[in-house]
């Protein structure tokens, strides 16, 4: 890939998703893209730029793109801290101010489901406690492919092995050919909660405040004025005294937001 390819490609990813491509990711783009070009028969990179940046390529080629620059990294109950502050601190002190409404909880950045098939236990295991509790769970990735595997909700058994026994034999139904060492969450879960695409760098408003926001581990691939305008927008969506959950290795240091600490990586909206 020239330099010039690369560099095209980099602005265009960067304005459209907010991800950072420095020079030193271009042998990553090249081996990612690999199997695009040979999916497509195209021959080099600069003839897939210029089919990329075609009308049609727009229209049929700019989800696969995002979907090979985005990282899908995920697993149930990760950071598991957060899930004991969610069940122990959280949910007991919000429960009681919702009234008739539903606790509103949004996963961004779900990937291939499994942090909000996570939130989905945890919250139906607090609800057998409360009969009047009842929520909604929102998940939301840029990445088509990894949507679609959510929806389908199909893991491999080593995938839920962080998966308390006593949730995986409520939750997790095993497929009847053992061979294939495959598991499915129960409909009952599934049903709870709605998957769609979102673009954190569009405008995006919703309905209702918005009680619980885990967004974890995406805004690393961003540099520091994206991560700000995009925790703005978090924060006009959050309720007040609703809850922002954000990944271990990030920061809100330095940042100017309605928002306060209330344990390592926990933030509850002023």
């Amino acid at each position: 890939m020239s330099a010039k390819d690369f560099e095209r490609f980099s602005q265009f990813i960067y304005g459209e998703v907010g991800i950072k491509m420095p020079i030193s990711k271009k042998t990553m783009l090249e081996a990612r893209l690999q199997k695009r070009l040979r999916y497509l028969k195209i021959e080099d990179y600069h003839s897939y730029c210029e089919f990329l940046f075609s009308s049609e390529g727009m229209q049929r080629e700019l989800p696969h793109l995002i979907d090979v620059v985005t990282t899908n990294t995920t697993d149930f109950f990760r950071e598991p801290k957060h899930f004991e502050f969610l069940s122990d601190t959280v949910l007991p002190l919000l429960a009681p101010r919702l009234g008739p409404r539903p606790l509103t909880v949004w996963s961004a950045g779900c990937s291939t489901g499994m942090e909000p098939y996570t939130l989905a236990m945890v919250l139906s295991e607090f609800a057998g406690t409360r009969t009047s509790f009842t929520f909604s769970i929102l998940a939301t990735d840029i990445s088509t492919q990894a949507l679609e595997k959510a929806v389908t909700a199909i893991y491999e058994e080593e995938r839920v092995l962080p998966v308390p026994s006593m949730l995986k034999s409520k939750y997790l139904l095993r497929s009847k050919d053992r061979s294939k060492r495959l598991v499915r969450i129960v409909p009952e879960l599934r049903k709870l909660i709605r998957f769609r695409r979102l673009n954190f760098m569009e405008d995006f408003t919703f309905k209702r405040p918005l009680d619980i926001i885990f967004c974890r581990n995406v805004i690393i691939y961003f540099d520091r004025p994206t991560q700000e305008v995009l925790f703005q927008k978090f924060c006009r969506c959050l309720a007040a005294g609703g809850f922002l959950f954000i990944g271990h290795s990030e920061s809100l240091s330095g940042m100017d937001l309605p928002l306060k600490q209330v344990a390592p990586t926990i933030y509850q909206r002023i």
